[in-house]
C-alpha cells in the first residue's frame, strides 16, 4: 500500500473520531468555543509533536517565505472556519447528515484543483467524485 494512501485513510479515521468526540462535547456549550478550546488542545499537541522530531527550528523558514506564509495563513482562516461551521453543524445535526455533508469538501477540492491547478482526473475519478456528490446529499436530505 502506498504511503500517501496509508497517510489519508488514517486521516479519515481520525476525522470521523472528530464527528463523534465532538458531537458528544458539545453538549450544552456554544460551539465556537467548543471549536476555540479544540484549536488551543490541536496547537500544544502539534507544536510537541514538532518539538520531538526536531523540527522546531523549521518554523523561522515559513516566516521567512512570504508567498507560503500567506497561503497557510489563509489554509489556517479556511480550517477555522471549516471547524466552526462543522462544530455549529453537529450542535444542531445529525452525525450521520452532518458528516457526509461536510465530505462533499471532496468535491469542492476536485473542482477546485481542476481550476486552479488545472488538474486532469479520468473519467473513473470524475464518477467517482459524482458518486460522493450525490451520495452526500442524498444521505444528508433522506432521514
Amino acid at each position: 500500500m502506498e504511503t500517501w494512501l496509508i497517510y489519508a485513510l488514517l486521516s479519515a479515521l481520525s476525522a470521523a473520531f472528530v464527528s463523534i468526540f465532538g458531537k458528544v462535547g458539545l453538549s450544552g456549550l456554544d460551539s465556537n468555543v467548543a471549536t476555540f478550546v479544540r484549536a488551543v488542545i490541536m496547537m500544544i499537541f502539534l507544536a510537541g509533536v514538532v518539538f520531538v522530531q526536531g523540527n522546531f527550528s523549521q518554523v523561522q523558514e515559513i516566516f521567512a517565505d512570504k508567498k507560503s506564509f500567506l497561503f497557510i495563513c489563509l489554509s489556517g482562516v479556511a480550517g477555522a472556519l471549516s471547524w466552526l461551521f462543522y462544530f455549529a453543524a453537529l450542535k444542531f445535526g445529525k452525525v450521520s447528515q452532518v458528516a457526509p455533508v461536510d465530505k462533499l469538501s471532496v468535491v469542492f477540492a476536485v473542482i477546485l484543483a481542476l481550476i486552479i491547478f488545472d488538474e486532469k482526473i479520468s473519467l473513473v475519478h470524475g464518477i467517482a467524485v459524482t458518486l460522493i456528490a450525490v451520495g452526500g446529499i442524498m444521505l444528508a436530505v433522506f432521514k
